[in-house]
């Protein structure tokens, strides 16, 4: 795919560093089922855009990524078949992460959650707003975390943390996380570009083969853990797309109250 073909991404060059943009900023950039399928193919076109050795990845408007779109829920609940068509692009999602060579930079403008948290989380730095929020709320949806998250955040603050957070499904304040040591800098919302540029600039301006093939052979670990966790952590997911708890939290979601689940 070319990048003009992209609809929920938008592309902007600087020199070598690319930013791509995650773009549906009427719906706090929720994941639908066109932009998963873009998100699925745009780090491997990123990989062989040979006009950039960096790339920035964030989100318009207020929101980073809010997770998945409660339509798009409701289709793959009416239709569980649908659900199949994800796992794949799933697993594309985070390899296609771990395995861009060029070193990518979250610039963590908003809330992340969910597949948003994960991808912010796969980046090699990340810059966060302290404005920004991120959580991995699948289970508060009545989902298994089965797209990465599983994967990324028990290395990032240790097991029992991780399951933490990812049992209860909380949204962490950015004070927060960077107290978790989920983000490596903190700033103040209106310094989120200068100092999203300066960490951009010094690694556009560094020895681009060494810096890549550092952060290739730092992510041999985590590429072999996500491609052995995504198996399991993925079939999990689409056995809770069709639970009746899964429905209750669409449902809940649409009538604005609090879900009642009853284990089914």
């Amino acid at each position: 795919m070319k990048f003009e073909d992209y609809q929920t991404f938008k592309f902007e060059r600087d020199g070598r560093i690319l930013t791509v943009t995650i773009n549906r900023p009427d719906h706090m950039n929720a994941v639908n089922e066109r932009m998963h399928r873009e998100m699925a193919s745009v780090f491997h076109d990123v990989q062989k855009d040979r006009d950039s050795d960096v790339v920035v990845l964030t989100g318009a408007g207020r929101a980073f990524c809010a997770g998945g779109d409660t339509a798009w829920f409701q289709k793959m609940i009416d239709d569980p078949a649908e659900f199949e068509v994800i796992i794949t692009e799933a697993r594309s999602i985070v390899m296609g992460l771990l395995e861009l060579e060029k070193p990518i930079i979250c610039r963590l403008n908003g809330a992340a959650a969910g597949l948003g948290a994960t991808i912010a989380l796969l980046c090699d730095i990340v810059i966060a707003s302290e404005k920004a929020l991120i959580g991995d709320p699948h289970v508060c949806m009545g989902l298994v975390a089965g797209d990465g998250g599983c994967v990324i955040w028990p290395q990032l603050i240790g097991f029992n943390k991780a399951k933490e957070l990812l049992m209860l499904g909380d949204m962490l304040k950015a004070a927060e996380a960077d107290k978790y040591g989920l983000i490596n800098h903190l700033v103040a919302h209106n310094e989120l570009d200068a100092k999203t540029n300066e960490i951009a600039g010094r690694l556009a301006g560094g020895a681009t083969k060494a810096i890549r093939f550092t952060k290739i052979t730092a992510n041999v670990p985590l590429r072999k853990l996500a491609a052995e966790l995504m198996d399991v952590s993925l079939p999990y997911e689409a056995l809770t797309n069709m639970t009746n708890d899964h429905q209750e939290a669409i449902n809940a979601f649409n009538e604005k109250r609090k879900a009642q689940f009853t284990g089914s």
